[in-house]
């Protein structure tokens, strides 16, 4: 069984007690010898008593006082108020040391809730005024946090609506499924199409669930409608260079069959009028085919596709040239390898278009970029003169050119998270195609 310990003022105490107990000894001891008078005695053992009783009120009072204040400190450090400090902090002295040091952490404290409630204030006014609904659920799935876009949305005050169930809210559902993703908003605030984008984390150890919705619809108008212009001004263009000749052509041939007498060739010119229209017809034709096929790209069907080997494929295929091969490590991407095969065939096709005409080189090559894998298509032609319009589908620059190639070569690379640049080389003349994929 353990001895209960004494508290720390008291057992100094006892210890400086005991301490003096020799002197008053001694002091009684004078009073014993013979021969020393009895006054003299006694008054040097009261002054003993009374220096011994003083030394052990004052050591202990300068022992305890300054753990006293020490405690009153770190107390106030623990209720977060930071303005107490220690008038003994000095660095030549060990208490002062130690009071130097709490004196020290009770300013970094106060640095750190000064910089943490700057970062909070600053975190709600960014929330109160940005347009995106913030809502934050606890681990029971009641409302613990929403902003002012929050309150629009569900078309009630924060007071109401705190603390009560999502399912209440009608938010239950968008608590659930992947994220991020499109859904249908319809709220008091919002209805159409929103981005809904969730994260987990935790307070006071407990796990809360973020939930952030955009309101995407007036963006997605926009961009519909802005989509629906350059599809109307392109197939307006397009239309126009097929039907502006073959309304002439039809003119003239009208105004021939009226003639009489009608010119002796003019069945020659009337065929010729007639092949005119077929080629534009069948120009026209191919046309909508292209549009069609950009526009019923099927989504990819993911797999792991070997790079080497689908280089060597394509490159297999190209006939006119002798396309060089720079090999690289050996990297497993994941895609269609249809749609990659395209993809490939279409850049290496432009390449190849570009460096024939100067017998320019033609050059592949891959390497790996962290969890990417690019691949580099070179050419030794005159370069790109265009570079606003490359991507605008049906813009080419190339006589008889569809211009959907580079159009669907970046609609394939995006749809697999990648992307598909063009630029210029800068170490000599020609141009350069690089195709970003994610590794598997």
């Amino acid at each position: 069984m353990t001895r209960p310990l004494l508290p720390y003022g008291r057992g100094l105490a006892v210890r400086l007690v005991t301490a003096g107990l020799p002197l008053v000894a001694l002091a009684i001891a004078l009073v014993l010898i013979p021969g020393v008078p009895q006054l003299v005695a006694i008054a040097l053992c009261g002054a003993a008593v009374a220096i011994w009783i003083a030394g052990v009120v004052g050591v202990q009072r300068r022992a305890v006082q300054p753990l006293q204040t020490l405690a009153s400190l770190l107390g106030g450090l623990r209720r977060g108020d930071y303005s107490m400090r220690s008038s003994r902090a000095r660095a030549d002295d060990a208490l002062g040391l130690v009071m130097l040091e709490a004196n020290a952490l009770a300013d970094t404290l106060t640095e750190q809730r000064i910089g943490a409630l700057e970062a909070t204030a600053l975190l709600r006014k960014v929330m109160a005024e940005i347009d995106v609904a913030v809502f934050a659920f606890d681990e029971d799935s009641c409302l613990r946090l929403v902003n002012r876009a929050g309150e629009r949305l569900l078309g009630l005050p924060r007071e109401r609506i705190e603390r009560e169930k999502a399912s209440t809210l009608g938010l239950a559902a968008l608590l659930e499924g992947p994220s991020p993703r499109v859904v249908e908003l319809a709220f008091p605030g919002a209805t159409g199409r929103g981005e809904l984008r969730r994260s987990v984390f935790r307070q006071n150890g407990r796990p809360h669930t973020l939930l952030v919705l955009a309101d995407v619809s007036r963006a997605l108008r926009q961009e519909e409608l802005a989509a629906w212009r350059s599809l109307v001004r392109v197939l307006s263009h397009e239309i126009n260079n097929s039907l502006t000749p073959i309304a002439s052509v039809a003119g003239s041939m009208q105004r021939v069959l009226d003639r009489d007498p009608r010119p002796d060739d003019w069945e020659d010119d009337m065929r010729r009028a007639l092949a005119l229209i077929e080629g534009r017809a069948a120009a026209l034709r191919r046309f909508m085919a292209a549009y069609a096929r950009l526009a019923r790209l099927p989504p990819p069907d993911l797999r792991q596709v070997e790079l080497v080997a689908l280089v060597d494929r394509v490159v297999a295929l190209e006939a006119r040239v002798r396309v060089e091969i720079e090999p690289g490590p050996d990297v497993t991407v994941q895609g269609d390898p249809d749609q990659l095969e395209q993809l490939l065939i279409n850049l290496l096709g432009n390449a190849v278009d570009a460096a024939l005409p100067l017998g320019g080189r033609v050059v592949v090559s891959w390497a790996r970029e962290g969890r990417i894998a690019c691949v580099r298509v070179r050419d030794e032609g005159p370069g790109l003169a265009e570079t606003a319009n490359l991507f605008v589908p049906f813009f080419s620059t190339k006589p008889g050119g569809s211009g959907i190639g580079l159009a669907l070569s970046r609609q394939i690379a995006e749809s697999h998270g990648g992307s598909v640049a063009l630029r210029n080389r800068e170490d000599r003349q020609g141009a350069e195609a690089l195709v970003r994929l994610p590794l598997a």
